[in-house]
């Protein structure tokens, strides 16, 4: 049966190194890690205060992990979803760094970026044992693209989206580190496309727990258990810190390891696309379906955003063909009561003649 290596192996631990503080944020050793081996995990790119005060708010959103309720939790949803009525989680959501270091690693401009996803869930710590083949303590191996997006990954050298896992908590404190597989180089036989070789994907029927997963494949495709066997082998894990994102790619081979038992884990999840990437799917309802709420959470974060980040939400950015002075007047009466700005709008339009 497959086995893994466990996070206690010193040399398989990976550390956070540090964003910087002005420009970037990303170092060219953390672009070049995400770029070649598919994941950079990084610290400082968010104030620690905003960190500290979403702990909080998701800390008094979910169950105690001694509770009954808590233990009906075994996968991902009834998490936090963009927009939420926290401002603390639409504001890391849509901070201006993070949206810095994802248009870094597409080499994009921020306004080429789009938001496809952004949850906030827990993880709950369980003694060992037989929950079910969707059971989320110890994952199998695993590439996001499929619930991603409706085709495949282009190949390495033009990547499409970043995923990024925002920990609220220490792994040192509760476990659960990320595993992760470093890819080699072109040549790295675990990266060779098609990506197929996975639980969800094809007729492989979609198994999220480690062992039902692997004994899947012994007993149906021997061939692919000796390569994900490999891939385990290969496995790094991260030494994530309060406040660490992990940043990655959908076609990199990953998985959740379990949690202490009795420990909480709480994580922000996102996924930001180039915007021409029509083929990668927004996970959550759209922004739009956001505005059927009576506190008018969305359209007050609309009326509050900076261009940059209204342009990751699908709004046109400032001298997009899109406008003209009928149209900006009438966004501008929408949003006008609620603090939008429109000069720098109204600005680009002085510059084009419409």
């Amino acid at each position: 049966m497959t086995g893994s290596v466990q996070p206690e192996s010193k040399d398989r631990l990976i550390e956070p190194t540090a964003a910087l503080v002005d420009g970037g944020p990303l170092t060219e050793s953390q672009i070049a890690s995400w770029r070649h081996q598919g994941f950079a995990l990084v610290d400082g790119l968010f104030p620690r205060e905003l960190i500290r005060n979403l702990l909080e708010v998701a800390q008094a959103r979910f169950p105690e992990v001694d509770s009954d309720e808590a233990q009906l939790r075994n996968d991902f949803g009834d998490g936090m979803t963009f927009p939420d009525e926290s401002d603390e989680f639409n504001d890391l959501s849509l901070h201006l760094r993070l949206l810095e270091a994802s248009a870094q690693l597409l080499e994009v401009s921020v306004h080429d970026l789009r938001l496809t996803q952004s949850d906030l869930w827990p993880k709950y710590g369980r003694p060992s044992g037989d929950r079910g083949r969707f059971d989320n303590q110890d994952q199998r191996i695993h590439v996001d693209y499929p619930n991603h997006t409706l085709t495949h990954p282009a190949s390495w050298s033009q990547p499409e989206a970043v995923e990024v896992i925002i920990y609220l908590c220490d792994q040192t404190d509760v476990g659960g580190a990320t595993a992760i597989v470093p890819r080699k180089g072109p040549l790295d036989e675990a990266y060779m496309p098609p990506m197929v070789n996975t639980p969800g994907v094809g007729d492989v029927p979609w198994i999220n727990d480690r062992l039902q997963a692997e004994e899947w494949f012994v007993q149906h495709r021997p061939d692919v258990a000796a390569f994900r066997a490999t891939l385990y082998e290969r496995e790094v894990y991260t030494q994530y810190k309060t406040g660490s994102a992990l940043l990655y790619r959908h076609d990199v081979w990953h998985r959740g390891t379990p949690l202490a038992s009795g420990a909480l884990r709480l994580a922000h999840n996102l996924t930001f696309k180039k915007a021409d990437a029509s083929w990668i799917s927004t996970l959550h309802p759209g922004w739009a379906w956001a505005m059927y709420q009576p506190d008018q959470r969305m359209e007050r974060l609309i009326a509050g955003l900076r261009p940059e980040q209204r342009s990751v939400l699908g709004f046109p950015f400032p001298g997009d063909p899109y406008w003209d002075m009928e149209k900006l007047r009438a966004v501008e009466a929408r949003y006008g009561p609620l603090g939008f700005d429109a000069s720098p709008y109204r600005k680009a339009l002085s510059w084009t003649g419409r």
